[in-house]
């Protein structure tokens, strides 16, 4: 008999799913089991979307969602206990399971994230190894514990590269991968912008507070225009959509019409950038339409929750000597650099904190909060917030990214199988050091 598992609740309903394939097991239907439970001392992500009525904005790409059962149901991996036919895990379940917990849609434009090597041969994914920096010493880290998969929050392959040698040591270490059949995955800016990631554990570390997003992320939507035109009657309609859906490669449209003032049909149609050319080329032979046509540029839908950066209106204020402390000993940390803003001391309130891990002046510059938090900012950007009376705390790039490791690791493992083992690597550091 096959086991069940509890998938989750709506509306007060429990249902009872059997796991029958190991697809399911490993997270290949678009909501695994597995996801359904996080660690009840982490936040699992959960993309909101839009009311109905926005719905036809957004892409069909479908981005998966952490469902969050009640609290006496989450916490351990006994929760999901992998049969026989789940113990095993190729590259491509992880990597749906790391896609479940912050999809790479995510993740900024400029960015390169994702899968950046993957072997020529295939085996089940055993030893997992997790690094704010892959490294040389981070590389031999990996091959001493037969590593199967590198999890990098840095992409160590970022700009286009036209050759593989041993003078550049990214390439280097790229080349010691594909030669031990290693994989490579970075996730950057997905695990920023996701809720209950790196900037949301960042911000934690004064405490409780209520907490927003200074950048805002928006859904990526595959409709980001829309045509408005009339037509005579119903069979130039048929004619002209016929026309438009040609364009579209014969996908469907997505279109609405009503009546027009002059007895025509009013019709309005969504397309994409590279669809928009052609489709006011095709309406252009069409008089009606050509002469009534108007383009709209449609807006992308926010995705509450996530983007870069957080502003937390702290539910205790503390001083900025407390604040000090308090992050010294969330990052682990005993020094941190501090540019105490004009007219404050280290006995001023900070009600509200901006953090933005890594280097953060771009999200952080023009916020106004009495404290920011970041990795790095340059000379002349401290200057200016300081003279705008906000105090800065630097605590050198990875420094304020790499405390997350330990907590993404738990939610990693209890979504894994038993057979998996993640570990956070010993080697990794920040290359600066305080003498």
């Amino acid at each position: 008999m096959s086991p069940l598992v509890l998938m989750g609740c709506r509306k007060g309903t429990w249902t009872f799913v059997s796991l029958i394939h190991r697809r399911l097991c490993a997270g290949r239907s678009l909501i695994c089991p597995s996801a359904l439970f996080s660690s009840a001392s982490t936040v699992s992500p959960s993309l909101s979307f839009p009311p109905a009525h926005s719905q036809s904005l957004l892409t069909n790409r479908q981005i998966p969602v952490s469902l969050h059962p009640p609290a006496h149901l989450s916490s351990t991996r006994s929760l999901w206990h992998p049969t026989p036919c789940c113990s095993l895990m190729e590259l491509k379940e992880v990597l749906q399971v790391l896609e479940q917990l912050a999809p790479l849609a995510l993740a900024e434009s400029w960015d390169n994230v994702g899968l950046l090597v993957e072997p020529s041969k295939s085996r089940p994914i055993k030893n997992i190894l997790l690094t704010n920096d892959l490294t040389d010493v981070v590389m031999e880290e990996a091959e001493a514990m037969s590593c199967d998969l590198i999890i990098s929050y840095h992409p160590p392959l970022f700009r286009p590269i036209k050759r593989l040698v041993q003078g550049d040591w990214k390439q280097r270490l790229a080349v010691r991968a594909v030669e031990a059949g290693m994989a490579i995955f970075s996730p950057h800016t997905s695990w920023d912008s996701v809720k209950g990631g790196v900037n949301d554990w960042l911000v934690g570390g004064l405490g409780r507070g209520q907490v927003s997003v200074l950048s805002q992320a928006l859904c990526g939507a595959s409709h980001c225009h829309k045509l408005e035109f009339t037509v005579r009657n119903t069979e130039e309609l048929n004619s002209v959509m016929e026309e438009l859906k040609a364009c579209a490669g014969g996908a469907s449209l997505q279109y609405s019409t009503s009546r027009a003032d002059n007895g025509g049909i009013h019709v309005g149609v969504t397309c994409s950038d590279s669809v928009l050319p052609l489709s006011v080329h095709t309406l252009l032979p069409h008089t009606a339409a050509s002469q009534s046509l108007n383009i709209l540029k449609l807006e992308k839908p926010p995705l509450p929750g996530h983007g870069q950066g957080r502003l937390s209106v702290l539910d205790q204020p503390v001083t900025v000597a407390t604040a000090i402390q308090k992050i010294k000993s969330h990052l682990g940390l005993n020094h941190l650099r501090l540019a105490i803003g004009w007219g404050k001391t280290l006995e001023s309130s900070v009600c509200t904190v901006a953090v933005c891990a890594g280097s953060g002046a771009s999200v952080l510059n023009g916020v106004k909060a009495d404290l920011y938090i970041t990795g790095e900012m340059s000379h002349h950007e401290v200057l200016d917030a300081a003279a705008k009376g906000t105090s800065v705390i630097l605590s050198d790039h990875s420094n304020s990214e790499r405390g997350f490791l330990t907590v993404f690791r738990e939610r990693l493992a209890v979504r894994l199988p038993d057979t998996v083992t993640v570990a956070v690597s010993k080697a990794d550091k920040d290359p600066l050091e305080v003498v």
